[in-house]
This record gives C-alpha cells, sequence and structure tokens, in this order.
C-alpha cells in the first residue's frame, strides 16, 4: 500500500509539472518582444538571401579575374601589379569621353622649378591626378593612368563604352562632313589671301628698289654740273674763253 501510495505522489508531481510547463509556455506565447514579434517566435533572427550572395561572389570573382589580367598586362610591361583589395566606388555610367583638353604639352621646352621634390602629392616632377592623389613621371604613364579602370572607377565610370545608334552615326557623319567643307573653304580663301600679299609684297620691293636706285643715281648728275660750273670760272678767271667750238 506504501508503495501504491509513493507512485501516485509521483504521477501526481510529474503531472504538476507538466501543466506548469504548458502554462508557462503559453504566457511566453502572449508575450510580445521588443521588435513586435511573440517572444516565442525565432522569425526574428536574420536571415540569409542566398542568391543574392551568390550574386555578390560572382561579380568578385569577375573583378578578380579583371585584376589579374590588367595585373598581367602591367608586368609585361615591367610595372608594378594592382593591390588585389582597393575601395572604389561602384561605376554608375559608361565611359564618356573627356570634355577637356589634358594638356600634355603645355610645358614642352619649359624649365620649371621643383618644390616638393623630396615629398608626396603636388608639386613634384611629372603629371599630377587630383583623382588618385597619384604622380606620373612621364605622359606615357599619365595618359596610361587617365585610361585604366582605376582611374575610371574613382569617375563612377565602367570600361565599357555605348554603343551608338544608326541615327548617332549618321549624324557624326555629316558633322564630320560639314567641318571637311567648312576647312576646305577656309584653306580656299587663306590661300587667294595669301597670293595677293605676296603680290604687294613684290610690288612694294620693285618700288623700293626703283628709289634706291633714282636716289643713287642723282649726286652723280649733281656732282658733274658742279665740277662743269667751276671749270668755267676757273678760265673766265684766267681770260680763257670757253673750251669748245663756236661759230663766226
Amino acid at each position: 500500500i506504501t508503495c501504491g501510495k509513493e507512485n501516485t505522489e509521483v504521477s501526481n508531481s510529474r503531472t504538476t509539472l507538466s501543466t506548469r510547463h504548458n502554462l508557462a509556455n503559453a504566457d511566453m506565447s502572449e508575450k510580445v518582444g521588443a521588435y513586435g514579434n511573440k517572444a516565442a517566435d525565432a522569425g526574428f533572427r536574420r536571415k540569409w538571401d542566398t542568391e543574392e550572395y551568390a550574386k555578390k561572389a560572382k561579380e568578385k570573382d569577375e573583378e578578380e579575374r579583371k585584376r589579374m589580367q590588367e595585373n598581367d598586362e602591367l608586368m609585361k610591361k615591367g610595372k608594378r601589379p594592382r593591390k588585389r583589395k582597393e575601395d572604389l566606388p561602384k561605376p554608375t555610367e559608361l565611359m564618356k569621353q573627356r570634355e577637356h583638353d589634358l594638356e600634355l604639352d603645355k610645358n614642352l621646352n619649359k624649365t620649371m622649378i621643383v618644390q616638393n621634390a623630396g615629398g608626396r602629392g603636388p608639386g613634384q616632377p611629372g603629371f599630377y591626378c587630383d583623382l588618385c592623389q597619384r604622380t606620373l613621371k612621364d605622359t606615357s604613364a599619365y595618359l596610361d593612368h587617365v585610361n585604366s579602370r582605376q582611374h575610371l572607377r574613382r569617375l563612377g565610370q565602367t570600361t565599357q563604352i555605348a554603343r551608338s545608334t544608326l541615327d548617332q552615326v549618321r549624324a557624326r557623319i555629316a558633322l564630320l562632313r560639314e567641318k571637311t567643307k567648312e576647312a576646305s573653304t577656309a584653306r580656299s580663301f587663306d590661300f587667294e589671301k595669301r597670293l595677293q600679299e605676296v603680290r604687294d609684297l613684290e610690288e612694294q620691293a620693285r618700288a623700293e628698289k626703283r628709289r634706291r636706285k633714282q636716289e643713287k643715281n642723282k649726286p652723280v648728275e649733281t656732282m658733274v654740273v658742279e665740277k662743269t660750273q667751276e671749270d668755267e670760272s676757273m678760265a673766265t678767271m684766267m681770260g680763257f674763253g670757253g673750251f669748245g667750238s663756236s661759230k663766226k
């Protein structure tokens, strides 16, 4: 009888614990958490978009492949390869034509005073890129840099060029034809103008030559007249007649 009573008490205690557990779960399910969902709901946990991260991984692999190709080209030219990780902005537009001249020959045949020869930044000998904060030593390196993927990425551009439409090509051809026609007309006009200038210069040269010749001959005639007058005066003083025959 004692064992049966103990078993009954154990069973009752288990039932009581189970009931309390169910009541506690019910209370937990009714409570609302800080994120506005129920406390027993595990849906607040962060979910990963596998497709999005697969796309990012694919883009990263593509960028790495392009970087390796670019490094191969740089190493063939004897240049230093680009680093693996660079914080470059994502391009938002295709490559566009430059709207300003690079002025690569603006300092040609000029002597310049270098103020920051041993430092970094602008003022060093060469060409300085304000966008990338780099100094290139010659025009070839600077031109390669402004056309590089790194520089274009900082401008927000890709290395791809927009494909022109048929109407754009026709408009461009018409514009080039008009420019060629204007240049040809201007060249013809300049030729006629230059020819007239040459003729005027030749006429001025001939007139100057005639004037100099006249000035050169004038003193000789004056000297001959003065010499004749002196001879006649001397003959008159000495009582001689004029030299020459006279009719009687």
